[in-house]
């Protein structure tokens, strides 16, 4: 019987709310830092927004400028990763026409004459949608 395995992550990080909010009253105490949402944040694995509901849950004020202030850097970072996942894949795009010809999706070599040979579009089209073009019948093994 094997045993069982042990999650490497820490449990406070697997908390749920009810026992964040149980534990995070010992941990304020403690806590010796200038932000107690960043520091609620980062100790307990949630975000900034979930870090200053459950502190206000526990009674204590945050400024609503800086409320203000995370929910549009949250906002930025969100339309950042946006802009950056269009650009990976138009760069991918690019990548993947440039393989290819008029004649060729993806040219995979040259023959000793110079004549080019790879997979066409249309053999490409069927390969996504999982027609390969043979039966396993006609394997011969």
């Amino acid at each position: 019987m094997s045993k069982k395995k042990k999650s490497i992550t820490p449990r406070r990080k697997r908390y749920n709310q009810q026992a964040r909010l149980q534990n995070a009253r010992s941990w304020i105490s403690k806590y010796e830092g200038k932000n107690i949402v960043k520091g609620y944040s980062q100790w307990f694995g949630v975000d900034l927004l979930c870090a200053m509901k459950e502190l206000e849950m526990l009674g204590y004020h945050i400024d609503e400028s800086y409320r203000q202030q995370v929910k549009h850097s949250l906002k930025a970072l969100q339309e950042h990763r946006r802009k950056r996942k269009e650009k990976k894949l138009e760069q991918r795009q690019i990548l993947v026409e440039s393989f290819g010809d008029d004649t060729f999706f993806f040219i995979a070599g040259y023959t000793s004459n110079g004549v080019p040979f790879g997979i066409t579009p249309e053999e490409m089209e069927r390969v996504k949608e999982g027609h390969y073009g043979f039966e396993d019948d006609e394997l011969p093994f």
